[in-house]
């Protein structure tokens, strides 16, 4: 029904509206206050007659609103409010029979007081029941609209106190043979440990630095994973073994160069499709935890107990390494499990013809975390030639970590590209902390045009030439002699490793990762006045000897007999970190040793 005449303060009441809304439920005696005068038999709702007049009917409505508004409008000035606008029951009692029936709590709210809310209550007590006790509950940021049984205010003991993290000492070995202590938390992984101790080290982070795990009395070491908790990891070691820090520039380099680490004849899917699988395929199928790639291959193991070797034919799965008992069948009846990935990790040896009477040189272990000390248990293999070792190393890793290990490569990628300019490893101090600069006027200038900088570098050249042949003319030895420097210079440098043998020199190479372009240069042995560049390519060691020759009256160091030379060895190791020239490649990584 329309209400054309319906006075404003009537709008602006709707909870008045509510009362009237609910003529089903009441009678029409019930909705009146005393003094309301009922209207005539026309306004009977069983009226059936169609000839109402509609003017004097809304009058009449009129009228009666207004003197129950004004009744009950005086009542409501005289009544004080309490909280959110409820009356007391006293006041309720004491206002005679003249007063209101009951009134619904939506009723009993005033203008400009706020509304409470049942639903949103009942939610909250609802979701504050199933809410658990180690979860932290949200700050209300209506704490007036709280009642004091559910307040803000958090009571002591609701929360899970927060247990300090322990700390735990580390000592940590380097390649020469100092330590250091090193405190760290319970959750620290082996890449924090590593930042921290390139930090304390003032090395250069290149993303190339790692754990060893170190076993002299087994003859084991590993690199560990950068997401291996140290804490969790020394659980398992014995007295003996420790930790060293070292470079290890083939720990991710399988990423960049599958095919150089899983030969075609050793991969079964290879062989199925007749090495038809790209290298971008070739890592999504270790990856990807659905496939089932297989490495297989000869390998010689050792019997559990006993001394002697057998050659077998072994195939690595998921599920763990295997041995056929009967030629290279793979038929499971015919397969023999040797070891299981889940709780072990595999190890290099590192004096295997020594310890274990190994056939070779190439020999690597399995190792389950309960073993410690103990040699029974060890599961020894041997591979023919390196490139089969890192195969099945590698595949190992692979198959036990999955998408760790891609994470792992990931992140350090990730932030090189944010900071490209940071995580750049510095190469020389001539390239990187110098500018070209002219003191031919009386205050000295930087040369900015690289055209003229490149011409004042050849000047200066030919002059440092000119004034080193005179002064080996006049036979002096001042300990700043050109030729005394360009003979003693390189002895600071990270990449020179002074008097020590060939042997020695693969095993550093070895350590710190068989990738093309690891160099180091050392004395040598056999002439006293040349040096030996030692360099892996393809897996393999090899070695450029360095002689010395004389260009009038000047000493300079050549790596093709004369026909390229050098004053000093650090021009030679950055001309070839730049040309290839007569090496099988570039000079790109050095091994170092770094004194902690």
């Amino acid at each position: 029904m329309a209400l054309a005449g319906c006075p404003d303060s009537f709008l602006h009441l709707p909870y008045r509206i509510d009362n009237v809304d609910q003529t089903s439920a009441h009678g029409r005696r019930d909705l009146v206050e005393p003094g309301f005068q009922e209207p005539s038999n026309r306004i009977s709702l069983n009226h059936q007659d169609d000839d109402v007049d509609l003017e004097a009917l809304v009058n009449d409505m009129n009228s009666s609103f207004e003197s129950l508004y004004s009744t009950c409008s005086m009542q409501s000035e005289t009544t004080p409010l309490l909280h959110n606008g409820q009356l007391s029951r006293s006041q309720l009692q004491s206002s005679g029979s003249g007063a209101p029936q009951p009134m619904s709590p939506r009723q009993k709210v005033q203008r400009s007081q706020p509304v409470r809310i049942m639903a949103v209550r009942r939610l909250q007590e609802e979701e504050q029941q199933f809410r658990t006790s180690s979860l932290p509950a949200i700050p209300n940021p209506f704490p007036e609209l709280c009642s004091p049984a559910s307040s803000p205010v958090l009571a002591p003991g609701s929360l899970p106190q927060g247990q300090p993290a322990s700390k735990h000492d580390v000592k940590v070995f380097s390649e020469d043979g100092t330590s250091k202590v090193v405190e760290i938390l319970a959750d620290m992984t082996a890449r924090d440990l590593c930042q921290l101790l390139v930090y304390k080290s003032h090395c250069v982070d290149d993303n190339s630095w790692t754990l060893v795990e170190h076993h002299p009395h087994l003859g084991l070491e590993r690199c560990l994973e950068d997401h291996e908790l140290i804490v969790q990891v020394e659980s398992t070691m014995g007295s003996e073994s420790k930790f060293l820090f070292r470079k290890n520039y083939a720990k991710y380099e399988f990423f960049k160069n599958p095919m150089n680490f899983f030969p075609e004849q050793m991969v079964a899917w290879c062989q199925q499709t007749n090495g038809s699988i790209p290298q971008s395929q070739l890592l999504q199928n270790f990856l990807n935890s659905s496939s089932c790639p297989e490495i297989q291959g000869f390998l010689h193991v050792k019997e559990l107990g006993r001394k002697s070797w057998k050659k077998l034919y072994v195939c690595l799965r998921r599920s763990g390494l295997y041995c056929s008992t009967k030629g290279t069948s793979k038929e499971p009846r015919h397969l023999q499990l040797l070891a299981d990935l889940e709780d072990s990790n595999i190890f290099s040896l590192i004096a295997g013809k020594k310890l274990y009477n190994a056939p070779a040189e190439f020999g690597f272990c399995i190792k389950p975390n309960r073993v410690r000390n103990e040699t029974k248990e060890l599961r020894l293999l041997c591979a023919e030639d390196e490139q089969s070792r890192t195969c099945w190393m590698t595949a190992f890793r692979l198959l036990k970590y999955g998408m760790l290990l891609y994470q792992n490569y990931r992140i350090p990628q990730q932030r090189k590209a944010m900071l490209p300019h940071f995580s750049t490893p510095v190469r020389s101090v001539s390239e990187n902390s110098l500018v070209a600069m002219d003191f031919s006027g009386q205050i000295g200038r930087v040369i900015e045009n690289p055209a003229e900088a490149q011409s004042a570098a050849l000047e200066e050249g030919h002059a440092w030439r000119k004034r080193s042949t005179r002064m080996n003319i006049l036979g002096s030895q001042s300990p700043l002699h050109p030729s005394t420097l360009s003979t003693v210079i390189h002895r600071t440098q990270h990449w020179f490793h002074g008097r020590i043998s060939r042997e020695e020199s693969h095993r550093i190479i070895k350590q710190q990762g068989l990738v093309d372009g690891l160099f180091l240069l050392r004395d040598s042995q056999s002439n006293p006045k040349a040096f030996v560049l030692t360099l892996c390519h393809h897996q393999k060691i090899k070695h450029f000897q360095i002689l010395p020759c004389e260009d009038d009256g000047q000493i300079f160091f050549s790596l093709d007999d004369g026909n390229t030379k050098f004053s000093d060895l650090i021009q030679l190791v950055e001309f070839y970190q730049l040309n290839k020239g007569v090496l099988p490649c570039k000079l790109k990584h050095h091994c170092i040793r770094v004194a902690l």
